[in-house]
C-alpha cells in the first residue's frame, strides 16, 4: 500500500531505544549500509554471514569482520535452520530481525531457497529468540509478479504478515549499482544501449546509504509498522535515456545510442527456454533473460492497481543521494561500481 506522503524523512539517530538486532544479508552493499545505520542509532547488532561471502565468495572471515566493524559477526549458513539456531541466534534473546538477504541470481531454485525458505527458517528462529519486530527488504517489482524470485518474495511476505509480529516490508525501487553497468562501455566509446526508445521505463533510484537509513528507522517509526512500504530516492523519475544522456555529459562525449528491440529478448528467451528442457543450465539462463526483459519493460515505480499504470508521483522518496551524483563519482573514479551477481543493464 502506498504511503500518504511522497517525501519521507529519516528519524533521529539519538531518540531510539537500544535494541538487540539480528541482521541477515549484512555483507551486501545495502546490508553494510543498514548495519552502519543500526549501529549509529545505538543498537547492538549481530550478523550471521557465510564463512566465504560476497560476490563469488571473495570475502573471507577477516574481510567480513572489517566490513561490519562495530557489529558482532557470526559465521554460518542461513539456508540451514540448524546453523541459524546454533551459529546465529545461539540461544540468546533478540528484539528485532532485519533482513537484506536476497537470492544472488533470481533463478527459481536459488530464489525459493533464499527469498522464501531461508526467510521462513529465520523467522522461526527469530520468534524462538524473542523477536517481536521484523524489517524485511523486498522489491517494488513484486507488485507485478511474473518471475520466480518475485513469487518467492511474495510468498514470504505473506508468511511474515500472518506471523503476528510487528513488520515493515520495504519494497525498494532501483539501486544505483544496478543502473551503472554501461559506464565502462560508454567510456570506451561504445554506444549506450536502449531498449525501445529509451522511455519504456522509469525509476526513482535509491542509494545504499539512504536505503540503509530508511530500513533502520523502520524499527522506531510507528507509522512504518505493519505496512508495505514502497520507497525510492530523492530525484524525479529517471528513464534509461536520461541515464545515457547524463553519462555522455559527465564523460564529455557526444551522445551515441544503440536501440535494441524488445522482440530480440523474446527470441533469446524462447530459444533458451526450449534448449533448457534438455540442458538444465540453459533453463536458468532463460530465467535470467526473462529477468532482463522484465527490467527492460517494467518501471520500478508504484503500480496503480486500478489503471495498471506506473505512477511516479505516488512513489515515495527518501534521502539526499542522487543517481547522477553517483554517476559523477563513477566518471571521476572516486568510487567503483560493485554490481554483484544479479546486475541488470
Amino acid at each position: 500500500m502506498p504511503l500518504t506522503s511522497n517525501a519521507i524523512q529519516t528519524g533521529s539517530a539519538t531518540a531510539a531505544p537500544r535494541r538487540r538486532v539480528f541482521v541477515l544479508g549484512a555483507t551486501g552493499t545495502i546490508g553494510q549500509a543498514t548495519v552502519r545505520s543500526l549501529l549509529q542509532r545505538g543498537n547492538e547488532v549481530v550478523c550471521l554471514v557465510r564463512p566465504r561471502s560476497g560476490v563469488g565468495g571473495a570475502l573471507g572471515k577477516e574481510d567480513s569482520l572489517k566490513l561490519l566493524a562495530g557489529a558482532t559477526v557470526r559465521f554460518g549458513t542461513v539456508t540451514d535452520p540448524a546453523s541459524l539456531a546454533r551459529d546465529g541466534f545461539q540461544g540468546e534473546h533478540f528484539d528485532a530481525l532485519v533482513s537484506c538477504l536476497a537470492s544472488r541470481t533470481g533463478a527459481p531454485k536459488d530464489a525459493w531457497a533464499v527469498d522464501h525458505q531461508a526467510h521462513v527458517h529465520a523467522l522461526d528462529a527469530a520468534r524462538a529468540a524473542g523477536v517481536t519486530q521484523v524489517v524485511l527488504l523486498s522489491a517494488i517489482c513484486v507488485q507485478k509478479p511474473l518471475l520466480a524470485f518475485q513469487h518467492a518474495k511474495l510468498a514470504f511476505e505473506k508468511v511474515l504478515i500472518e506471523s503476528g509480529l510487528t513488520y515493515s516490508i520495504v519494497r525498494a525501487t532501483a539501486f544505483f549499482k544496478s543502473l551503472s553497468g554501461q559506464i565502462e562501455r560508454v567510456r570506451r566509446g561504445k554506444p549506450f544501449l536502449l531498449f525501445g526508445d529509451g522511455h519504456l521505463t522509469a525509476c526513482k533510484p535509491i542509494s545504499d546509504r539512504d536505503l540503509g537509513d530508511y530500513l533502520a528507522d523502520c524499527l522506531d517509526q510507528p507509522d512504518r509498522h505493519n505496512r508495505i512500504l514502497p520507497i525510492g530516492g530523492p530525484s524525479p523519475a529517471i528513464t534509461s535515456r536520461d541515464q545515457g544522456d547524463k553519462l555522455f555529459e559527465l564523460l564529455g562525449q557526444s551522445p551515441k545510442f544503440s536501440h535494441v528491440p524488445v522482440a530480440l529478448l523474446d527470441v533469446i528467451i524462447a530459444v533458451l527456454g526450449t534448449l533448457g528442457r534438455l540442458i538444465p543450465a540453459l533453463a536458468d539462463k532463460a530465467e535470467l533473460a526473462r529477468i532482463g526483459r522484465y527490467y527492460a519493460t517494467e518501471s520500478m515505480l508504484v503500480l496503480n492497481s486500478q489503471t495498471g499504470q506506473y505512477d511516479a508521483d505516488a512513489t515515495p522518496s527518501t534521502g539526499s543521494d542522487t543517481l547522477f551524483d553517483f554517476y559523477a563519482d563513477l566518471a571521476s573514479g572516486k568510487v567503483a561500481a560493485e554490481r554483484g551477481d544479479h546486475a541488470v543493464f
